[in-house]
């Protein structure tokens, strides 16, 4: 058996115990020395008894150390040998004591069968023993012990003994939705949130704890856990989510009835009674009272900066604010074309050119931006109300990241669809559009001050946006994405269809057409027109 200092020890644990443990247990002190040195060096019941064992846990040969030697105790005698020097072997060999428990693991070895060895028996009172400390001590009971198996569950493993193999092939996970009427703005939303990766494994790790002890029915995330396990159930027929459906029109009044509606405002409206639903078990934390650590907030919340600097004293003003997911203009944003229309006489620098893709939608999203004379903000160095610019950046990303690009105008005079191509990558680097890869402030929109044109300054506009498209603000893989699925909707604003794409495994993609699901590319995926996108971050990161 391999020498192992720190981590818990490899066990070659056989149906029956050993010979030896056998005769310790029908000797006269042997069940009673165990649970002895079980209580008083294993499982410490009281504050005295762990006192005593971090006097007494040093090895008779090492003397004290710094380093783990992984501790064990004769059971027949009072020595404490460690099993990195062999000093607890060289104790049995000498004394004929054969038999040594580890004092962090409580595991037993014998020294004839030069292994670790169970005993039902042993086990049962070490259980006991744990448990009574536990609760003494207010530890977690699964802190000791993993996942074992019921009498039910081991007839069930007994019976599919042989594993079943899932090969890069496999369709679990793929399965159809009926549409109960204009439900295609559900169905594709509910692609998107089942094959979102660590989501998934939430569910299907059976974490949550409902809330709703009355009426369980009534809970969204309960409903989301069923829907997941049918999903990955391995069934192949299209699935009725009748009652997902039923409680989202419960939860959401607004998306209430048969009329189509816009799958972003589901997206949104769905991941808030999640939100709500889940927050109750694992919710705000104690340090920040404002941030909730539910699963959806850990995987879909980021922090967006928002940086406003008062053009008189070049004071910065900074607020964050948490989203879920960032609305992207196709086109001149309202308050731009205002802005434009209010200065037919005066000259204002705008980039008026529609974006191409969504690297070009960002660089908007995160341009410095003049607020103009009619939208002044009361500046808090000065004091009054001041013109000023306002630039947009990432705090902090989302394990997921959500793109939606505002493909539907609504205005008092007439409602269109957007339906220019705007193209989007595969694999998608956000660090050019961190506040902390920006290195400094926002202070190069002076030139916009009183409605004066850009001239010289344009220039260093330029210089500096071209510098943050630059490999060089490519700094760290934590801000790297990849996509893996698309929302897409085709027809006019009155009348349409939405459709999904999602990646299955690595590089597989499958259209979602409601209940008919096809194999796509990833060039079919990368040529849709793109209404709805989701990239999950390459590499975690763990705050």
């Amino acid at each position: 058996m391999s020498e192992m200092s720190v981590s818990q020890p490899n066990l070659s644990i056989s149906k029956a115990s050993c010979s030896h443990v056998e005769a310790f247990k029908t000797s006269k002190l042997g069940l009673k020395n165990f649970s002895i040195i079980l209580t008083n060096f294993v499982a410490t019941l009281s504050l005295e008894a762990r006192k005593r064992k971090s006097q007494a846990m040093i090895c008779f040969n090492c003397g004290p150390t710094k380093f783990p030697i992984r501790l064990h105790a004769c059971l027949e005698c009072i020595y404490f040998g460690c099993y990195q020097h062999k000093h607890i072997h060289e104790h049995a060999k000498t004394t004929n004591h054969n038999l040594a428990i580890d004092v962090t693991w409580g595991y037993v070895y014998c020294y004839p069968c030069r292994d670790y060895v169970y005993d039902s028996d042993l086990e049962r009172i070490s259980k006991r023993k744990k448990f009574k400390s536990n609760k003494a001590t207010g530890t977690s009971y699964a802190q000791y012990y993993t996942w074992e198996p019921t009498h039910q569950e081991l007839e069930i493993l007994k019976q599919n003994s042989q594993r079943r193999r899932i090969s890069d092939n496999s369709y679990i996970g793929l399965r159809g939705l009926i549409n109960l009427g204009n439900t295609c703005f559900m169905n594709c939303i509910v692609q998107a949130l089942t094959h979102t990766p660590l989501l998934r494994d939430y569910f299907l790790s059976d974490k949550h704890i409902c809330q709703f002890r009355d009426d369980p029915s009534m809970c969204l995330v309960c409903e989301m856990s069923r829907l997941f396990q049918e999903f990955y159930s391995g069934k192949s027929t299209p699935h009725i989510p009748f009652k997902l459906l039923h409680l989202v029109w419960t939860h959401a009044r607004h998306l209430a009835g048969y009329e189509q509606q816009d799958a972003h405002e589901f997206f949104i409206a769905t991941l808030d009674v999640l939100h709500r639903h889940c927050k109750g078990s694992s919710g705000p934390s104690n340090s920040n009272p404002h941030h909730c650590s539910c699963i959806i907030d850990q995987i879909f919340t980021g922090n967006l900066q928002s940086d406003v600097v008062c053009q008189y004293c070049k004071g910065v003003s900074t607020t964050i604010d948490p989203f879920w997911d960032i609305s992207l203009d196709l086109g001149p944003s309202l308050h731009m074309r205002q802005q434009l229309a209010a200065s037919s006489t005066t000259q204002t620098y705008c980039d008026e050119s529609e974006p191409k893709s969504l690297l070009d939608c960002l660089e908007r999203f995160t341009r410095p931006e003049h607020l103009g004379s009619s939208a002044k903000i009361k500046c808090s160095t000065c004091q009054i109300n001041q013109e000023s610019t306002k630039q947009l950046s990432m705090k902090k990303l989302p394990i997921v990241a959500s793109f939606h690009l505002k493909r539907f105008e609504h205005s008092n005079r007439f409602h269109k669809k957007i339906s220019t191509f705007i193209s989007f990558p595969q694999y998608l680097d956000m660090s050019p559009f961190m506040a902390s890869r920006r290195g400094c402030k926002p202070t190069i929109d002076a030139s916009y001050a009183n409605g004066s044109p850009l001239n010289e300054n344009k220039y260093e506009l330029d210089n500096f946006l071209s510098q943050r498209k630059s490999p060089r603000f490519t700094l760290s893989s934590n801000y790297r994405y990849c996509l893996f699925a698309v929302v897409n909707h085709s027809g006019t604003i009155e009348t349409g269809h939405y459709t999904a794409y999602v990646r299955q495994h690595k590089d597989q993609w499958f259209k979602c057409d409601d209940h008919i699901i096809t194999r796509a590319s990833v060039q079919d995926v990368l040529d849709s027109e793109g209404y709805l996108l989701f990239y999950h971050k390459e590499f975690l990161e763990y705050e």
